[in-house]
C-alpha cells in the first residue's frame, strides 16, 4: 500500500489531540458535500425540464423534418425527393406549408402562422390527444376550409371553441407591389370556419401563433401550386432515427436540411443548454469556495501532528514525502465530501421523482406539472465527480506545499 495513503487515511478517521479539528474537519466534509449535492440536484432539474420539454415536441412535431436550405419552398416532386419518398424506413410522409398571414374575427386582429397540411397529418403526430371541443380533426370538406387554432390565439381573438362568423385571413400576393391608393388590393383574403376545436401544446410558440388547415388552403392563400415549405416524417417502429437521417441527408445532399426533434427546436434547447452550464459554472464556483474550507482543516491537522512530522524524519522521511501525506489527506476530504454529496443528491432527486416534495406552486393548475421535474443523468453524475475532484485537489496543492514547508521547519 502506498505509504503516505496509509497516513492520510489513519489521519482522516483517527481522533486528533484536539477536538475543534475533528470538527472542523467534518465541516470541510459537509461543505463540500452540500455543494455536490446541489450541483447533483441543479443539473437533474434542468435535464427533467428538458426532457417534460422534448415530451410536448412529441405530439406536435415530426420525427423527423426536411427543410430547404435557402428560401422558403421547393417541389416536392424533385427526384431525389421522391427518392426519400421510397425509403423503406418511412412509415407516413407528409406535405406542409406554412407563411404568416394576418387574421381576423370580428373587431380583433392578430399575426399567425398558417400551417397547411395535408390528410396523413393525423397519423404524423398525436394530434388528436392535443384536441379540446367536439370536433374532430377534420381540415376541410366539398364547401368550406376549417382552422384549428391554438388555444392562446382562440383567446386573443376572442372566437371561443366554436365560433360562428368566419375567420378572415389575409396574406400578400406574391410578386406584387403595394397600391398604395388601394392596399387591400394587394392581400389575398380567405375565409376559415370553425372545426369545434382548438389544440393546446402548452408551448406559447404554437399556443400562441398556430392555425393548422389543408394544404390546398395555403397553396390558394400565399399563391402557390405544387411548392411545400416542409416534408415531415414518421419513422417505422425500430427504425433508428439518427442513421435515417444521415441517409436521409446524403441523398438529399447540401440543398436541404434533415432535422430531429431537437434541431427543430434548437433555439429552446439552446438557451435551457446555455442556463444549465452558467447554473454549473456558478455551482462549481461554490465549490471551490467550500473546498478552501479544507486549508484551514489541513493546517490545523499539520500542526496537530508536527512530532509525527518530526518522527518521520528522524525515520529517513524527507519533506516531499511528508507533504504527499497531507496532500493524500486534503484528497481524501474531497472524494469523502463527492461520495456523500452525490449520495444525498441522488436521495433527494428520488424523493422528488416519486413523492414531489418541493412544488412549483399551489397546486392550482398554473403549472404544467405541479412538482419540479427531475432526470438523473449517468454522464452528469460522472462530470460532477471529475469537478469535485479536480477542484478539491487544486485547491490543496499549494496550501499544502507552503503549509508543510513553513509551518513544520517552524516547529522544529
Amino acid at each position: 500500500m502506498n505509504f503516505p495513503f496509509y497516513i492520510a487515511r489513519r489521519y482522516l478517521f483517527s481522533p486528533k489531540k484536539h477536538n475543534a479539528i475533528n470538527v472542523i474537519s467534518a465541516v470541510s466534509v459537509c461543505g463540500v458535500a452540500l455543494a455536490t449535492m446541489a450541483l447533483v440536484c441543479t443539473l437533474s432539474v434542468f435535464n427533467g425540464f428538458q426532457e417534460m420539454i422534448a415530451g410536448f415536441f412529441t405530439s406536435f412535431d415530426p420525427e423527423l423534418k426536411i427543410v430547404v436550405r435557402e428560401g422558403k419552398v421547393f417541389d416536392p416532386n424533385e427526384s431525389r425527393i421522391q427518392q426519400v419518398h421510397n425509403l423503406k424506413e418511412i412509415a407516413v410522409w407528409t406535405a406542409t406549408l406554412e407563411d404568416n398571414a394576418m387574421v381576423q374575427y370580428k373587431d380583433r386582429q392578430a399575426m399567425a402562422v398558417i400551417k397547411g397540411v395535408d390528410d396523413s397529418f393525423e397519423k404524423l403526430t398525436s394530434i388528436d390527444s392535443l384536441l379540446y371541443g367536439t370536433g374532430k380533426f377534420v381540415l376541410k370538406d366539398s364547401i368550406v376550409d376549417y382552422g384549428f387554432m391554438g388555444v392562446e390565439l382562440v383567446s386573443q381573438l376572442g372566437t371561443g371553441i366554436q365560433f360562428i362568423d368566419p375567420l378572415l385571413v389575409y396574406a400578400p400576393k406574391r410578386n406584387v407591389r403595394v397600391n398604395i391608393a388601394n392596399p387591400s388590393t394587394s392581400f389575398n383574403q380567405e375565409f376559415l370556419y370553425s372545426p369545434g376545436a382548438v389544440f393546446i401544446v402548452k408551448q406559447q410558440k404554437y399556443d400562441s401563433r398556430y392555425i393548422l388547415t389543408s394544404l390546398s388552403f395555403a397553396r390558394r392563400l400565399f399563391n402557390y401550386d405544387t411548392e411545400v415549405s416542409a416534408i415531415e416524417l414518421k419513422l417505422r417502429k425500430g427504425a433508428d432515427i439518427a442513421n435515417v437521417q444521415k441517409k436521409i441527408a446524403r441523398i438529399l445532399g447540401d440543398r436541404f436540411i434533415v432535422q430531429n426533434r431537437y434541431e427543430q427546436q434548437a433555439d429552446v434547447f439552446r438557451i435551457m443548454e446555455i442556463e444549465k452550464l452558467i447554473s454549473y459554472l456558478f455551482l462549481t464556483f461554490i465549490l471551490a469556495i467550500a473546498c478552501f474550507n479544507v486549508i484551514g482543516s489541513l493546517s490545523m491537522l499539520i500542526l496537530d501532528k508536527r512530532e509525527d512530522a518530526n518522527t518521520l524524519r528522524n525515520l529517513g522521511a524527507d519533506d516531499r514525502l511528508i507533504g504527499r501525506i497531507f496532500l493524500f489527506e486534503g484528497r481524501l476530504i474531497s472524494v469523502a465530501g463527492a461520495i456523500l454529496g452525490i449520495a444525498l443528491g441522488l436521495l433527494l432527486c428520488f424523493l422528488q421523482q416519486y413523492y414531489g416534495i418541493i412544488s412549483l406552486g399551489g397546486g392550482n393548475g398554473d403549472f404544467v406539472v405541479n412538482a419540479y421535474p427531475v432526470s438523473v443523468h449517468a454522464t452528469d453524475i460522472l462530470l460532477i465527480f471529475v469537478t469535485v475532484l479536480v477542484v478539491g485537489f487544486l485547491s490543496v496543492w499549494y496550501p499544502v506545499r507552503y503549509f508543510t514547508r513553513r509551518l513544520l521547519r517552524k516547529n522544529e
